[in-house]
């Protein structure tokens, strides 16, 4: 199974691409909304007010109302990433409400632009996935609806919005693929990188100024190199260094390119190399992945509700599978890190299987603020192509 590339697009591919100046420029226009669901309630409390499922009557009354909405509008879901096809698959057995996900490769700027511009209209998504720093420029628009989930206070503080506005969901580190029948013997770390025996054989997935996981990866190079989060110079550096040394290679690194030998080491994204380690095994190809010690660097994707979502019962039904236990598994399964993790090792809930398979890590992540992200997007998109070319 070929997986489509632009799904990068969500996260700092976008925070690259557009500004969050230019995200407030998006204006709001449509028809008048045609969902019944905003009028949903239970005890007094509609839907479209409820911040809990606990204010609107406690989940039985919340999947009444949402099976009676009947649908979900989302948007920018792959079905093969982070195990999406799946998780829409138990949601809409679980409950009877159809999924209906748009343009499931669209950016993070093109869910916002669909909430904004589908202002009041039926085919508004209900809810979006976003990569920072799109959460809170959102957040800030006033374009979410305060909405906390049964696990909300599990949520690490720093990875979720106080009031409920957004939270972190899943995500990954960085990390080196490798084909283990390719190369002699597979790097680790970046130092490992430049190291002769890897001439030729080095790639990225796609363009930092435009691709996700490419970013993380010059970002991760920097804090190996003694840069950090308002600093991504030594990531830029590290990579001319590594294309004068002849090691990496202008390659978009995808599975095809992977299978056909042309890119025997990616950097990419560890939930989507250790997914391409399974795809691979049929087809001879042994690939070994593995976070770098000396430059982790994890990003993960929040939630939020559309404020006007046109079915608002079932957009908070929709949360709350994504945060339980069977939602977070499902995160699991498909090598992505549920926010959750933690809590549920601890109460022993989390899948031990899919837990043993995923690329070992130290430390707790920390993660760049929306600020340190403007500093960086710059620097990057002036230095970067003077550094590889």
């Amino acid at each position: 199974m070929t997986r489509t590339r632009t799904r990068d697009r969500r996260g700092l591919a976008a925070a690259v691409a557009l500004t969050t100046a230019a995200l407030t420029a998006l204006t709001a226009c449509g028809a008048k909304q045609d969902g019944a669901g905003s009028a949903s309630s239970a005890g007094g409390a509609t839907a479209a007010s409820a911040t809990s499922a606990a204010d609107f009557g406690g989940m039985d009354a919340l999947v009444e109302a949402a099976e009676k909405e009947g649908t979900l509008n989302a948007i920018a879901l792959p079905p093969d990433w982070a195990n999406y096809g799946e998780i829409i698959k138990e949601f809409e057995a679980k409950y009877k409400i159809k999924v209906k996900d748009e343009t499931p490769d669209a950016a993070s700027a093109d869910e916002i632009n669909a909430v904004t511009s589908r202002k009041g209209q039926g085919r508004a998504p209900d809810v979006v996935d976003l990569g920072i720093p799109f959460d809170r420029s959102g957040a800030s628009q006033g374009l979410f609806a305060p909405y906390k989930v049964a696990d909300f206070d599990k949520i690490p503080a720093s990875q979720k919005d106080p009031q409920g506005l957004w939270y972190n969901d899943y995500g990954g580190y960085i990390s080196i693929g490798c084909d283990a029948k390719r190369v002699r013997v597979c790097p680790t770390t970046f130092a490992d990188l430049l190291k002769p025996e890897y001439k030729g054989k080095v790639a990225l997935n796609g363009n930092p100024n435009k691709s996700g996981s490419a970013f993380g990866g010059v970002y991760a190079a920097a804090l190996a190199n003694k840069g950090g989060f308002t600093d991504i110079q030594p990531g830029i550096d590290y990579f001319g260094k590594l294309k004068r040394s002849g090691n990496f290679i202008p390659v978009e690194s995808t599975p095809a390119t992977v299978e056909k030998g042309e890119t025997p080491i990616s950097i990419d994204w560890d939930y989507l190399n250790a997914s391409y380690a399974d795809e691979f095994t049929s087809k001879g190809v042994d690939w070994k992945v593995s976070v770098p010690s000396d430059g982790q660097y994890a990003q993960y994707y929040s939630q939020a509700v559309n404020k006007d979502a046109p079915h608002p019962a079932a957009a908070r039904l929709w949360m709350e599978f994504l945060y339980s236990t069977t939602g977070q598994n499902l995160f699991l399964k498909g090598y992505a890190r549920p926010v959750l993790l933690p809590s549920m090792t601890a109460d022993g809930s989390a899948d031990k299987a899919f837990v043993a398979k995923l690329p070992k890590v130290s430390g707790t992540p920390v993660f760049p603020s929306s600020g340190d992200l403007d500093k960086v997007k710059g620097v990057l998109a002036q230095n970067w192509d003077k550094a590889v070319s």
